[in-house]
């Protein structure tokens, strides 16, 4: 079957958006593009384009805008592909085809790798708000992460060490209570934090005697 062709006349660099520039064809405006899509597919004035390739262009912008959208995300922090996929769908409104073709996009280039990101979180929160096991098995879960990926990250945590560690930082708050009120209020940051009650235990002991 015949497509209509459609020439491109213009192609003028937007005012507001430096990256994006707006497509004219035949004389009048009909869409925009990043700037990705117009060197990637190599338009220019002149060429002639049928309703086929003017949809495929279309896709092509949003799978950019997509990628684009998607490491604005990771310039923050490393994210769990479930992650992604959620704030994509759902925060950014992308169609499940895009979505998957950025997430494959990503994967590819190993931006997005659940194993990666887990041992991340473990390590961020073992340096900056040490936690217990549980709580750190719930907060992975809660990203998506592979329950069983989660158990082999979990793997060689000490959590005696890491109580003690959190638990430190706030000793000073408490240090001229009595033993029953630095015992209740320390042992219930470390309830919060995700630990059992035997290292609780152990660790308020530790740091009461530590304190004295």
């Amino acid at each position: 079957m015949f497509e209509a062709m459609k020439t491109i006349t213009a192609i003028e660099a937007q005012k507001r958006g430096k990256d994006r520039v707006n497509v004219f064809l035949n004389g009048a405006f009909a869409f925009s593009l990043g700037m990705e899509v117009v060197e990637e597919r190599g338009l220019k004035l002149g060429q002639m384009l049928t309703d086929s390739q003017l949809e495929e262009l279309g896709r092509a912008d949003l799978f950019q805008k997509g990628v684009n959208a998607a490491l604005r995300l990771l310039s923050y922090r490393p994210r769990s592909e479930a992650e992604m996929r959620l704030r994509l769908r759902l925060k950014r409104r992308f169609d499940e085809e895009i979505t998957d073709r950025v997430l494959l996009w990503l994967k590819e280039r190993n931006m997005v790798d659940d194993v990666a990101f887990a041992r991340f979180w473990r390590e961020n929160r073992d340096s900056h708000s040490p936690r217990g096991r549980r709580l750190l098995q719930l907060e992975l879960r809660q990203k998506g992460v592979d329950p069983q990926l989660v158990a082999e990250v979990m793997e060689g945590i000490d959590e005696e060490d890491s109580a003690y560690r959190a638990a430190s930082r706030k000793v000073r708050l408490w240090a001229r209570e009595d033993h029953d009120t630095f015992s209740r209020k320390l042992g219930a940051f470390l309830r919060r934090r995700g630990f059992d009650y035997e290292v609780i235990r152990h660790t308020v002991e530790r740091l009461w005697w530590e304190s004295r």
